[in-house]
């Protein structure tokens, strides 16, 4: 492994850097999470038009740019830092590799280059609060129970004239209430030979009703799916194994997720070292107390620790010959930069004394960033102990 950046990768880095930090500081990044959309679609013709993001993993033949998860995730970062509401995360990293992975040839080219321009943006629904087992980083249900159907809740397909239909309701979609395309997890085949596959629904179909959802972390807007009789397109044929498929994509999720957190640790990290430093108490500034220093600089090795695990779970992702214990590097990454970045956002808020703990200040953004995403993709006990059972850890060690 070669832990150098390439010329290319810090290009992106600091392209989006000085972008970001243009188009989305605290004033505009409030403004975009109060939009009906929550988020600034003009910021998002940007990224992708000029520095084609949601293409950044996804083969030039499909109008992508070629390059890999430890591109993605590295962007991933750069957002992450500025807390950027975008459907970066919705369309390019939890929706985009399953249409390039089970889509029938019809289906990825017409999808994908729409994608990779910035045009289409999408959104992976799976019922109730699942999405973590779903993608396998909390669990492992071989069954797919975790989809629900029917009366046992989730959604429910069927055979249609023309086609396929959904019933159903989805409560916990990233971007669910704005993206342009939805690719809906749902049970097929009835009770005794329920199977579950993934269906593409337009933002248009008839029975489809869409409301975005109050969230803890607005700069990540959910929305709540009702499906009635709604038409549907079966992603890629009845023979697709849609299980294996998600939890491949889990892997490089958790990568990108993680060096999401690892960028808005070290910047809220930045800021509160920055603000420790100007203001005084005892007429010296609070940063030179020595209790002081020992907490920043705990949560300073805590980040950093975090970012390398982030860059390694993004390596291991995008090696197609990876170790085998590199399939648990995606969960263990994210649960260490989850910590890292609640760590980091509670001190900050400390450490900003009595505006600090004002709902208005920008720490809490952070922390509910933290806290948000532990709810969708965690905990970080489940994380870690999902990977410990995945990598035989505690089986190793009894023998």
């Amino acid at each position: 492994m070669d832990a150098r950046f390439t010329d290319e990768q810090d290009e992106i880095r600091r392209t989006l850097r000085e972008l970001l930090g243009k188009r989305c500081g605290p004033e505009e990044l409030r403004a975009a999470v109060d939009t009906p959309a929550g988020h600034d679609p003009a910021l998002w013709t940007t990224l992708a038009g000029q520095l084609g993001l949601p293409g950044l993993a996804l083969p030039e033949a499909h109008g992508g740019a070629g390059c890999t998860v430890t591109e993605l995730a590295l962007a991933c970062e750069e957002t992450g830092r500025a807390l950027a509401p975008t459907p970066l995360l919705a369309t390019a990293v939890l929706t985009a590799p399953l249409l390039l992975a089970l889509g029938t040839g019809a289906q990825r080219a017409e999808l994908l280059p729409r994608i990779a321009s910035g045009g289409l943006t999408a959104a992976l629904a799976v019922p109730g609060s699942a999405l973590a087992t779903a993608l396998a980083l909390t669990g492992h249900d071989r069954r797919g129970e975790w989809a629900g159907g029917g009366r046992a809740g989730g959604v429910q397909a069927r055979r249609a004239e023309g086609g396929w239909q959904l019933y159903g309701q989805v409560d916990q979609v990233l971007d669910g209430h704005s993206a342009r395309l939805l690719v809906i997890a749902a049970h097929a085949g009835g009770f005794a030979r329920s199977r579950v596959l993934l269906f593409l629904v337009r933002a248009d179909a008839a029975g489809l009703t869409r409301v975005r959802r109050t969230a803890l972390d607005a700069t990540r807007p959910q929305g709540r799916l009702q499906l009635r009789h709604t038409p549907a397109e079966l992603l890629g044929g009845e023979d697709v194994d849609v299980l294996p498929a998600l939890a491949r994509l889990g892997d490089s999720a958790a990568a990108c997720l993680a060096a999401e957190a690892v960028g808005a640790a070290g910047r809220v990290l930045e800021r509160t070292v920055e603000y420790v430093g100007q203001r005084e108490q005892f007429g010296r500034p609070v940063g030179s107390f020595q209790a002081v220093k020992h907490r920043l600089a705990d949560a300073y090795v805590q980040v950093q620790a975090a970012r390398s695990a982030a860059y390694y779970a993004a390596w291991a992702a995008a090696e197609a010959t990876a170790p085998a214990r590199g399939e648990a590097a995606g969960p263990l990454a994210l649960a260490q930069a989850l910590e890292a970045l609640r760590r980091a956002a509670a001190e900050g808020i400390q450490l900003h004394g009595g505006i600090g703990f004002t709902w208005e200040h920008e720490a809490h953004l952070y922390f509910k960033r933290a806290a948000g995403d532990e709810l969708l993709f965690g905990p970080v006990h489940r994380l870690r102990a999902h990977a410990a059972d995945a990598a035989h850890v505690f089986e190793e060690a009894g023998t």
